[in-house]
């Protein structure tokens, strides 16, 4: 495999391969996700549409992926990332920390584990650490 360059540096074979792994890896895992939630997995492999499904699995309105757009996703994309792990049942804080720290890892592990299961949108609710069910309340509190 020849090397190419970005930015003015030389990007070798194993380095081209690697991404190429990871990426595949990333789709089959946000496909996996998808299904866990009854979503259609081929939307994976459509831009725009992918965030807008999985806008749905996290129960916002389909319209909130026009927001990635903007620079309101210097916020939405962490919080996102949270309500799809609340999504899974994931309300520890540790969880919270290793989402926000390890994030594309973690969400791999959400569809590829056997484990994980989809417990519903949970946009709009209030989840308590007392109470593991998502219980509908006028706001999301990520913070107990």
């Amino acid at each position: 495999m020849d090397s190419f360059f970005i930015f003015g540096y030389e990007i070798s074979g194993g380095l081209q391969l690697g991404s190429l792994f990871i990426g595949l890896i990333s789709v089959v895992a946000n496909a996996k996700l998808f299904l866990k939630a009854d979503l259609p997995w081929w939307a994976v492999f459509v831009p725009g549409y992918n965030v807008m499904v999985a806008m749905k699995l996290i129960g916002r309105p389909t319209w909130h992926a026009l927001l990635f757009l903007t620079p309101a996703i210097i916020y939405l994309l962490p919080k996102t990332i949270l309500e799809v792990a609340q999504s899974f049942g994931k309300n520890r804080p540790i969880d919270y920390g290793l989402v926000l720290f390890f994030n594309v890892f973690y969400i791999l592990n959400l569809g590829l584990s056997y484990e994980e299961e989809y417990k519903g949108p949970v946009y709009g609710r209030n989840l308590s650490s007392s109470d593991k069910e998502a219980t509908p309340q006028g706001g999301m509190n990520i913070a107990h």
